[in-house]
């Protein structure tokens, strides 16, 4: 059986998205080349930040993808909501409530979106 542990994104400049990745993440890069960083997170998931024009086959745009990450509580939510901002991440959604949660949706510069959120207790 195959396990999804790797997650890859195209990026346009692979050594100013590290520079985002490692205080979102909270982790410093285990790889780190100009056309390619790699964290491992303590969960084993690893999350590539590959230079979008050396990829093959060519991605078909660079962005596009969403990251979630599960937040502990609303206060939470609410403090990740303001420092992203400081981040000068683009917000795409404030914060808000959906069926499965309270959570916001950023973008990093390449257009990935990036999704905290708190899970509803009894989602719909």
């Amino acid at each position: 059986m195959s396990v999804l542990n790797y997650v890859l994104l195209a990026v346009k400049n692979p050594q100013e998205s590290a520079k985002l990745y490692s205080r979102i993440l909270g982790a410093e890069p285990v790889e780190n080349s100009e056309t390619f960083v790699l964290y491992v997170l303590p969960t084993g998931l690893k999350v590539g930040l590959w230079l979008a024009d050396e990829m093959v086959p060519a991605p078909r745009s660079a962005g596009g993808s969403e990251l979630s990450f599960t937040i502990a509580d609303n206060d939470e939510l609410l403090r990740t909501y303001e420092a992203w901002k400081t981040l000068g991440l683009k917000i795409e959604q404030e914060p808000t409530d959906m069926d499965f949660g309270y959570t916001f949706v950023a973008a990093d510069p390449d257009g990935h979106r990036l999704r905290p959120f708190v899970r509803a207790e009894n989602p719909r």
